[in-house]
């Protein structure tokens, strides 16, 4: 299981003012196949523009840095590539916030999140399903084995809709890197 202090720092207030989120990337990655060290927790987080205004409130600046709220509210209108951080000053740690909600598989995802308890609280995990597209558009932006690694911890150790994988690659144009990550599992 991975470190409570991701969830409790960042997930925790989005929890208790009900701002709608999903834990993604290597937390989730963890959760579902095999853990590993991680400084950040990456969100799928989708504020109402009244929420927005709260975030200040929730992250506040002696404790954490924040863009100004003007700021989030464009990375939130965005229709692609959304994204803000938060920084918890006393530990280092990050949240990479993805507020875009123009994903094809979004709308699916939020109807099939997960409600998982953790050592620091409930959480919204993102189906595995769709970790997994994120984690392999990551690996096609950048390359880093690690992405791939993950998928394959997840792929060796949770059950998964294939169907649906094979057609949002193919819809994603991401058959590629799910055939190496695929290769990767079974090696």
């Amino acid at each position: 299981m991975q470190d409570p202090d991701l969830i409790a720092i960042f997930v925790a207030p989005l929890e208790a003012a009900g701002v709608p989120y999903l834990v993604s990337g290597a937390v989730a990655t963890a959760i579902y196949g095999e853990p590993r060290n991680t400084l950040d927790i990456d969100l799928a987080v989708f504020p109402a523009p009244s929420q927005i205004e709260i975030f200040p409130q929730l992250f506040p600046e002696a404790d954490f840095y924040l863009p100004p709220t003007d700021v989030i509210a464009v990375e939130c209108r965005r229709t692609s590539r959304g994204h803000f951080n938060i920084i918890h000053h006393a530990t280092g740690l990050k949240a990479d916030i993805y507020p875009s909600q123009n994903h094809p598989y979004l709308q699916w995802a939020m109807q099939h999140q997960q409600r998982v308890e953790t050592p620091a609280g409930q959480i919204s995990l993102a189906p595995p399903e769709y970790v997994i597209l994120h984690k392999l558009e990551f690996f096609r932006e950048g390359a880093h084995q690690k992405h791939l690694r993950d998928i394959a911890g997840v792929i060796n150790q949770t059950p998964l809709d294939l169907a649906l994988l094979a057609t949002a690659t193919a819809t994603l144009r991401l058959e590629q890197e799910w055939q190496a990550a695929i290769a990767l599992a079974a090696s």
